[in-house]
Formats: C-alpha cells, sequence, structure tokens
C-alpha cells in the first residue's frame, strides 16, 4: 500500500488505524522497528564482487539487545548482539546507505496482535509506505498459524475496502524453508518479513517510476 503512482500521507495512516479500531482493536502503546541497507566500504574495486550487495541490518523494539542481518540473496538471516553495529562502524567495512524506521501504533485484537504504522526515512518525515503486521498470539507453530492469519487478512481487506483507500495491502509470506529456519516462529523469521516487505516496496516504487517515464 498505497497504489504506484499515488502519494503515501497520513491521512491515509489514521483511516488504517480507525479501520482497525473499527473491528475492536484495542490500542496497546508504540511499536518501532528499524532496517538499515548497507553497502560495503571498497578500498579495491576489483572485490566489488566478494560483497553482498542486497545485505540488511534490522533492530526489533522487542529485542532491544540482538540485532538482525539478512542476505536475501544468500537466504541467510544471522541473529548478532546490538553492539555489533558498533563494530562494523570501527571496522569501517560496511556504511548505512538508507535507514527506514517502521513505526506506529500496536493494537490487540482477540487473539491477534496488529502493529499498524508508516514507513519513514530516518531523519525525515517522508512517508514511503503503510505496513501492517499481524501475529497470532496463541500458536508459534507458523505452518498451523498461518493458515488462521491469511483468513484474518480477508476479514481484514474486507473492512478495509468500504474506506475507498488509494491502494491495498499486500499479504507477504515469506518461504522461510529458505532461510533454514523451523516452523516454531521466532525474531528471525520476523527480520525476514521485514526485509522481504523492503522488497516489495521497492518493487512497487520501481513500478511507479517505470510509470511515470
Amino acid at each position: 500500500m498505497p497504489n504506484a503512482g499515488t502519494t503515501v500521507n497520513t491521512q491515509i495512516l489514521s483511516e488504517v488505524s480507525q479501520c482497525v479500531e473499527s473491528i475492536n482493536g484495542a490500542k496497546e502503546g508504540r511499536w518501532k522497528t528499524t532496517l538499515s541497507f548497507y553497502k560495503p566500504i571498497l578500498r579495491d574495486q576489483a572485490n566489488a564482487n566478494e560483497f553482498p550487495r542486497d545485505f540488511l541490518g534490522i533492530s526489533l523494539q522487542e529485542q532491544p539487545g540482538k540485532y538482525y542481518f539478512v542476505l536475501r540473496g544468500q537466504c541467510l538471516v544471522m541473529e548478532a548482539e546490538s553492539s555489533i553495529q558498533t563494530i562494523m562502524e570501527k571496522l569501517q567495512s560496511y556504511k548505512t546507505r538508507v535507514a527506514l524506521n517502521f513505526e506506529g501504533l500496536q493494537y490487540q485484537l482477540g487473539d491477534f496482535r496488529l502493529r499498524v504504522g508508516k514507513v519513514v526515512p530516518i531523519h525525515t518525515e517522508a512517508l514511503r509506505g503503510i505496513v501492517m503486521e499481524m501475529e497470532y498470539l496463541p500458536i508459534s507453530s507458523w505452518e498451523t498459524s498461518h493458515q488462521i492469519m491469511g483468513e484474518f487478512f480477508d476479514i481484514w481487506k474486507e473492512a478495509l475496502s468500504k474506506r475507498s483507500l488509494p491502494g491495498h495491502f499486500v499479504h507477504i509470506e515469506p518461504n522461510f524453508t529458505e532461510f533454514a529456519l523451523a516452523d516454531q516462529y521466532s525474531s528471525q523469521h520476523t527480520a525476514v518479513q521485514y526485509a522481504c516487505i523492503m522488497a516489495q516496496m521497492l518493487a512497487t516504487a520501481q513500478s511507479a517510476q517505470a510509470m511515470r517515464t
């Protein structure tokens, strides 16, 4: 969300939040996830192919002492101590190309936890998208719970369709087995999902750019 070529604004985000509340979502507080794109600091261009191009770092609010790396091209996800960011700065092997905040409100809706928020580059208020994170609390098995969440997503789309917003939510379900992740859901699964959300947003942005040219 939104449609290619449509400007994202806070009014759309407000409408989405109101939609959650209209289906009895109880506000629990705020949440924030930060995602960084890294690029290698090359001292010799001949070594460029030795460094991964699609290299993401992710910090999750619920895991303040951890930092997650995702290399989508190699289907790798790694968990490290949050101090790794300081080590990377000192080593000067990578630098942040762009960093984005995913931030907004968290809701409880029966057995579901919903997080609805905006995607904005750090140090600006220029919205790049709207994201909703769903979690089915009673079951930690991805194989079992994702079917239930799929049904809930259909209900959510129906509720949202009554508001005539200029866009739609895309239900993203990564293939976690490609990343060698077990069925029991973990923060590493969440990190992979954010990497896939980012890939979807980039694809949408490129589509919008193609429409303008």
